[in-house]
This record gives C-alpha cells, sequence and structure tokens, in this order.
C-alpha cells in the first residue's frame, strides 16, 4: 500500500530535483507578466490624471472652509462671514439622521459664527430678556423678533467648542457623569494635549525598543525567551482573572456597584466603570476563555513547539546578518502615506468639484418635495412651504449637469479600486523584496561568508525590475475580491432595516465566503510571491509551485501557520498589553514618579487605546518582517530537503540544529501515521 505522502507528492507536482548551479535566487531572469505590468502602468498614469482633474474642477476653499446652509463659505476673506469662521447647528441631534449618508448633508439651518455658545439657554426663556442681545447671534441675519419661525432661531443653545471649525457639544465631567451645559470658563487644553502627544510617543518608543530587542535576544536565547514569554502571558492573565475575581468580590454589597453596563453607557471617568461589579465579572468570563484557549492550544501543539522554537531562532540568525530588513517597513509605510495622501485629496477635490447644489429638507419625511433640487432665491416664493410646513431650501452637496458631474459617483469607485490596489502592490512588492533577501541568507552554504552584498537591495532592484507585472498581477485578483466585500458590507448596511430574513442569511453567507476567499488569497499571494523572489518566474506558476510545495509538505506546514504565528501572537500581545498597563498607570495616577505630570482629562481611556493600539501596530510591523522571514526560510527548508539528502555532494543549506529538529519531528510524525 502507498504512503500518503507518496500520493501526496505525485497528485501535487513532483518534488525538486538536485541542481549543482542552483545557489539561491536567480540572478539571470526575465520580466514577468508583461501584459499586466503595462495595464498597470496605465492605471496609475490615468489615476494621476484623474488627480489632476480632480483638482482643477475642485475648490480648496470648500476643504479648508465650512459652508453655511446658504452656500457660503464660513471665515474667508473679503465676504460677509470673514470673521465668522466657525459653522453653528441648530440641531445637532439632526446630524444622526440616516439621512445624511443620502445627502451628505445635515438636515439642520448651519449659520456661521465668530465663536461657539459658552452657555445653556432656550429661545422661550431669552426672548424679552437681558440674555437676548447674546442669543440672536445665533439666529439667522434679518429674521423679524416679531414672527420668529422655527428656521430662524435655535431652539436652544448648549456650551459647545470648535472641533474642526463646527460647534460640538462641550461634554464636561461632574461628580463622574457625563453632563453638557453651564460651562461657561474653557481652558485651550494646550498643556493637555502636550502631554497626550508626549505620553503617547514614549509609549511608541518603548514598544519599537522592546520589539527590536525581542527579535535580537531570539537569536541567542530563543527557547528561554519563547519558554518564558508563554509562561509570562500564562501567569499575566491569570493573575488578570484573580484581580477580576478579587473586584468583583470586594465590590459585593457597595452600593450602585449593581448597575448595568448599559444603564451607565458612555461616561468620561473610568473609575465610574471600574466600580461595577458586572464589568469586573465580563473581564474575569473573557479573560477565563482566553485563557482556557491559550492552555488547550499549547497541550495540543506541545510536540511541535520545539520545531518552531528552531525556526524563529533560525529567523533570527537571518535579521541579525541582514538588519536593513527591520528597516524596510519604513519604506512600506513612506509608499502607503503616498498612495494614502493622493487618494485622499483626490476624493475631497472630487467631492468638491461643481457647483453649490440646494435640495429641499423636510421635517416631515412624507413631504413630497423631499431632496428636490431649488433655488433659494425664488424659494419662497414656490408653494413647497404651503405643501410641507417648515421646510428649507439648503445646501446640499457640490455637483452639476456636465458629464464631469453626472459620473463623480464613478470616479468615486475607481478612486477607491485603484487606491486599494496601490496598496496591496506596495505589500506585495514589500513581500517579494523581503523574500529575496532571506532566501539569500538560506541559500549561502557558509554563512555568512557566501551571503551576497546588499541582499535587500539587490532583491528590491529584481522585483522592481522584473517583476512588477507579476506582484500587480496578485495584487490585482485581491483587489477585486476586497472591492466585492466593500459592495457585500454597503448592501448589509442598506438591508439592515429589512424584514426580508432570506436576505441577509444569503448576503451574510455570501460575506462570510468572500472573506475566506480573501484570507485564502492572501495565503497563495503570500508564498507565490516568495517563489518569484527565488526563481523569477510568473505570477501563475510560482503560485501554483508553492501551493504544491505545500500541500508536498502539508504535515510541516501546521508547524509554521499555526505554532509560529500563536508564538508571535502572544509576543505582540505582551508588548501592547505591557505598554498599555504602563499608560493606564500614569494616567489613573498610580505611577508614583510621574504623579506631578499627570494631566486631569475628561477622556482618559482616549490616549490609552490610543499607545495600545499604537504599540500593536508598532509591534506588529517588526514581528511581520519576522513573519515574513520564517515562510521564507520554511520554504527553502522545504526545497532543501527535496533538492539534498545531507551527502558531501549534496549538503543540506540549513543549519545542522533545525536539521536535527525537524528530522525527529518528521520521524515522530510518520510513526503516528503509520500506526
Amino acid at each position: 500500500m502507498a504512503r500518503k505522502t507518496d500520493v501526496l507528492s505525485s497528485y501535487y507536482g513532483e518534488p525538486r530535483k538536485f541542481d549543482p548551479s542552483f545557489n539561491g535566487p536567480v540572478k539571470n531572469r526575465s520580466c514577468t507578466d508583461v501584459v499586466c505590468c503595462l495595464i498597470f502602468v496605465i492605471v496609475i498614469l490615468s489615476y494621476i490624471a484623474l488627480g489632476t482633474v480632480a483638482w482643477i474642477h475642485g475648490d480648496a476653499r470648500k476643504v479648508v472652509y465650512p459652508t453655511d446652509s446658504n452656500g457660503h463659505f464660513c471665515g474667508q476673506q473679503n465676504t460677509l462671514n470673514a470673521n465668522k469662521a466657525i459653522l453653528f447647528y441648530f440641531n445637532m441631534l439632526k446630524c444622526a439622521n440616516p439621512a445624511v449618508l443620502i445627502n451628505l448633508q445635515c438636515p439642520t439651518t448651519q449659520l456661521c459664527v465668530s465663536k461657539c455658545p459658552d452657555r445653556f439657554a432656550t429661545l422661550l426663556d431669552a426672548r424679552n430678556t437681558k440674555s437676548w442681545e447674546y442669543y440672536e447671534q445665533f439666529c439667522k441675519p434679518g429674521f423679524k423678533i416679531e414672527v420668529i419661525r422655527d428656521e430662524d432661531c435655535p431652539a436652544m443653545i448648549v456650551p459647545s467648542r470648535p472641533i474642526l471649525q463646527r460647534c460640538f457639544p462641550d461634554f464636561i465631567r461632574r461628580d463622574g457623569i457625563l453632563t453638557v451645559a453651564n460651562q461657561t470658563i474653557f481652558k485651550d487644553g494646550n498643556n493637555h494635549k502636550r502631554m497626550y502627544v508626549f505620553v503617547c510617543c514614549r509609549g511608541f518608543v518603548i514598544a519599537m525598543v522592546v520589539s527590536l530587542l525581542f527579535i535580537l535576544l531570539l537569536r541567542f536565547t530563543a527557547g528561554v525567551l519563547l519558554w518564558l514569554l508563554i509562561f509570562g502571558v500564562i501567569t499575566a492573565v491569570a493573575y488578570g482573572i484573580w484581580h477580576c475575581y478579587w473586584e468583583y468580590s470586594s465590590l459585593s454589597g457597595t452600593p450602585g456597584s449593581n448597575v448595568t453596563i448599559p444603564e451607565i453607557w458612555i461616561q468620561a471617568d473610568l473609575k465610574i466603570y471600574l466600580q461595577q461589579r458586572q464589568l469586573w465579572l465580563i473581564f474575569m468570563i473573557s479573560l477565563s476563555v482566553f485563557e482556557a484557549s491559550i492552555v488547550l492550544i499549547l497541550i495540543f501543539l506541545r510536540s511541535r513547539l520545539r520545531v518552531a522554537i528552531a525556526l524563529l531562532k533560525e529567523g533570527s540568525k537571518a535579521i541579525g546578518y541582514i538588519m536593513s530588513t527591520l528597516f524596510y517597513p519604513l519604506v512600506t509605510f513612506f509608499l502607503l502615506a503616498i498612495c494614502t495622501a493622493f487618494s485622499a485629496v483626490t476624493a475631497v477635490f472630487l467631492a468638491s468639484s461643481g457647483n453649490a447644489v440646494y435640495k429641499v429638507t423636510s421635517v416631515d419625511d412624507k413631504c413630497v418635495y423631499a431632496n428636490i433640487t431649488c433655488n433659494p432665491e425664488t424659494f419662497i416664493q414656490t408653494n413647497v412651504t404651503n405643501v410641507c410646513p417648515g421646510s428649507q431650501c439648503m445646501f446640499a452637496f457640490y455637483g452639476g449637469e456636465t458629464a464631469y458631474h453626472r459620473y463623480i459617483l464613478l470616479l468615486h469607485l475607481c478612486n477607491l479600486f485603484v487606491f486599494i490596489w496601490l496598496t496591496n502592490f506596495t505589500i506585495a512588492l514589500g513581500q517579494c523584496t523581503l523574500a529575496g533577501a532571506f532566501a539569500s541568507y538560506y541559500w549561502a552554504l557558509n554563512k555568512p561568508h557566501d551571503i551576497p552584498l546588499c541582499p535587500l537591495y539587490a532583491s528590491f532592484s529584481r522585483a522592481i525590475r522584473y517583476h512588477t507585472g507579476s506582484l500587480a498581477f496578485g495584487s490585482l485578483i485581491l483587489s477585486v475580491v476586497q472591492m466585492i466585500r466593500i459592495a457585500l458590507d454597503y448592501l448589509d448596511h442598506k438591508l439592515k432595516g429589512s424584514h426580508n430574513a432570506c436576505a441577509r442569511f444569503m448576503l451574510c453567507c455570501l460575506k462570510c465566503c468572500f472573506w475566506c476567499l480573501e484570507c485564502f488569497i492572501k495565503f497563495i499571494n503570500r508564498n507565490g510571491y516568495i517563489m518569484i523572489a527565488i526563481y523569477g518566474k510568473n505570477f501563475c506558476t510560482s503560485s501554483k509551485d508553492a501551493f504544491f510545495l505545500l500541500m508536498r509538505n502539508v504535515l510541516r506546514v501546521a508547524v509554521l501557520d499555526r505554532v509560529t504565528d500563536f508564538l508571535l501572537f502572544l509576543g505582540k500581545l505582551l508588548i501592547a498589553g505591557s505598554v498599555g498597563t504602563l499608560a493606564f498607570f500614569f494616567f489613573s495616577g498610580e505611577l508614583p514618579v510621574l504623579q506631578a505630570e499627570v494631566p486631569s482629562l475628561n477622556y482618559p481611556w482616549v490616549p490609552i487605546l490610543t499607545v495600545i493600539f499604537g504599540s500593536y501596530m508598532i509591534a506588529n510591523g517588526f514581528f511581520n518582517v519576522f513573519t515574513m522571514c520564517v515562510d521564507t526560510l520554511f520554504l527553502c527548508f522545504c526545497e532543501d530537503l527535496e533538492r539534498n539528502d545531507g551527502s558531501s555532494s549534496r549538503p543540506y543549506y540549513m543549519s545542522p540544529g533545525l536539521h536535527k529538529i525537524l528530522r525527529k519531528q518528521e520521524e515522530a510524525t510518520t510513526s503516528s501515521v503509520a500506526s
């Protein structure tokens, strides 16, 4: 009876044959997927043309200055609103209307003012009092005080502060309760802003240093460090469970501690949440589930931990010899920043191109004239106000009747698709570049003497010169799937109020299927780029070779995709959690050394979440290089086993320690399968 591995090898292609001339990434290669490269270049040139056209038709003033209900700019020089640079909303609550997503305009009167309200007042209380002189500056110019309509003055004003040149209610903390009003003295908050930025930057620097040290220490103490990491995470989570239980028990019988989280909802003071038993119960259950998951994963994968540690140690050696790879994410970040900035500017100028378009807004949803184009100068003379009392002719958006403006939505979709394509291409370029550098390390027989000079630059040059078309092809496939997912998410949002259960179920299934497809394509692309970096073949051939190679070594793939990814995830979690904990203790005033510097913030959870998210992204950036290194070394190892046999004429390129551990793992796996 044929062995299962033999059947897999024959079905998924023949193993690689020994080639005495092969010693790493192929030097003599030709351009691949030329047609897709040409299409990609044409798309980029068209994208630049689209941005230029949008810039020509767009108006920067519409971006810089907010616009009132009459389409006039706030704060623009040489206009009536020159000294009124802030936009005031009569009724901010109407901005939460779902119609805003369709009309792109808040259905309430908007007025340019010189400053936001700093006190609480109502229209009924302010009339015929000394407060009227202050109140009337928030009413429409030219209204008649004898007959004040609803659209002439706001029903009430509340203390507000300008955010992005728009008045937003000023939420303050009073006895731990989130309130608005009765606040007349404001601080500029510059000291708090500086402290906020300073603390976040310190947290990001700590995360960067710890991530770098973690990767470098793996080279010398991989086994000890990873076991300490595992037990450190388990111990930390266990302590968290105990602490949550202690807090839950100590709050028993405390007045006001049994209030549910939905009843509290959003509060500025974190201590209010920490005084509720339900929150600690939720934390305790969540941490218990997480702890149990970690323990079960370690139990089932305990035999593969040695292999994962060997792979991570080898990856740390590779990064140690090619230190420049740790800084390549800065190149990726720079390219992504350019793509994002160009796409955002193009979208803004597309949205601001054309003339002001006015629409009828009404408080009555059944108004037949709602969302109909109108002229503010002749609106009073029409019959609309009689049919729909309280309706107004308000500025909606910028547009026109030319062919350019009729296809503005299509141009927005093109902008979004090309942005996604360029983003995926930039990521693909980084993966292919790093793969070529690490492959040069692996296929050097005498390390580090046989490692080529400047392997990262050489790999980047090969990827740009020969394989732009292949990288564009792979990223194009992924971008199409991601656009379909965006369309499905949009349909799901539109059908949220639908009672058609069948349609919602089918949409949910489609979203799940395309999510799985996206994950599979990312996996195939990633390994395909590694084969492109090594052999220089086109995208389809490289992806097929990578997939067949993985399937011929399917039992070993679990080592890479499960254990190593899990260990690296624990590392990122530990770094982000540690820095976040320091931030929490800092803003809660529990660090005695820094108590004098602690600012009194209304929303301390904002900088804490910022530090945690930023630290995780920084750690993820460093660890992504490490993950790409391990993926490349794993594929090279599988090729090495097929090409060579360890003899003097066909020596292995892997390190002796890695070969010894993986051979033992293979023998144990084979014996378990045979039994």
